[in-house]
């Protein structure tokens, strides 16, 4: 969807990972650029895919630190105290292969994801453009929309990996496949769906945060005159309109968690706001923010190599096909 500012005209695609951490990939149109022909969806779709990926396997490991954090109950005697913490007890009492745990579903739900996310930010831009003549009031309203659709999509593979991830599921499930057929067995379809609305706020919120301040952000930012420049921008941009977004969104992330990380009931956790008012009277305001650290530290190394990937992706793609 285009968004015009002082600087460069860019067109943004929200993107979520289970993740976390940065829900954004943004192709920028610079003079060189603007004048090649558009890719097409299945190039778009099939580069973010694999920047998406690339991002996985390399800051998986602080998703996995992000959701431990996010299940543990303040003040047992097992709780990690530091993100160095964390890491040193999983590695040192699990194994290295436990903080890539779980991170089949969100490597198989990259692609369909990403095409349905661009899909939407299309049909979306058209619904209400008619409606919101403000492009960044706009930008938001679409990013939100699109946000709620990509929860729908994302909420099985999420659930999948949050119950891969904790480790007091450590030796129940063997495998994704394994997860699978058990969560089917013990709790029938409606299980894959444990979650959806806390999902559904988590992304609505972040993309309301980073909409909602990114195109100022790139406004006060100086000028770029080369294209690494308009990269590194995009990168300061980006990361400081995921902060807000991660601020906004934490607490929703944390409630999920909970919720999906149950495996039989009686339930504890269920809509969001009762689960926020729990968590906030046992265990105060700040629970509400576990794994935030991960999560924002995610932000810039994800950014960066997500947009480094895609545009060396694509400049492939174009030198082979178009």
């Amino acid at each position: 969807m285009p968004i015009q500012d002082t600087l460069v005209h860019v067109r943004v695609f929200p993107v979520v990972f289970d993740r976390c951490h940065l829900h954004f990939q943004i192709f920028s149109d610079n003079n060189e650029t603007m004048a090649e022909k558009p890719l097409p969806l299945w190039m778009n779709v099939s580069a973010g895919a694999i920047a998406g990926v690339t991002e996985i396997l390399v800051c998986y490991p602080l998703d996995v630190v992000k959701t431990r954090f996010q299940l543990q109950v303040s003040g047992t005697a097992t709780a990690y105290k530091s993100l160095g913490d964390a890491f040193t007890k999983i590695i040192k009492q699990e194994g290295f292969g436990a903080l890539y745990r779980g991170i089949l579903p969100p490597i198989m739900v990259e692609a369909p994801k990403r095409a349905i996310k661009f899909t939407a930010n299309e049909e979306y831009t058209k619904l209400f453009k008619p409606h919101f003549k403000d492009a960044q009031t706009l930008s938001i309203m679409t990013g939100m929309a699109a946000g709620f659709t990509e929860s729908v999509v994302v909420v099985s593979p999420d659930l999948i990996k949050i119950r891969l991830q904790d480790k007091r599921n450590a030796g129940l499930y063997k495998s994704s496949a394994d997860c699978v057929q058990k969560i089917w067995a013990a709790e029938g379809f409606a299980g894959f769906w444990r979650g959806v609305e806390a999902t559904a706020l988590r992304h609505i919120f972040w993309n309301a945060g980073y909409f909602g301040c990114i195109q100022y952000v790139r406004s006060v930012l100086p000028k770029a005159e080369t294209k690494e420049a308009k990269m590194l921008n995009n990168m300061a941009a980006g990361t400081i309109g995921g902060t807000v977004g991660t601020i906004l969104n934490t607490p929703f992330d944390v409630v999920k968690s909970r919720v999906q990380g149950q495996v039989a009931a009686p339930y504890k956790y269920n809509w969001s706001v009762p689960a926020i008012a729990t968590i906030v009277r046992e265990e105060g305001f700040g629970a509400l923010y576990k794994g935030f650290v991960p999560k924002v530290l995610r932000l810039g190394p994800g950014g960066g190599i997500l947009l480094v990937t895609f545009d060396v992706v694509t400049t492939f793609m174009r030198k082979t096909f178009m």
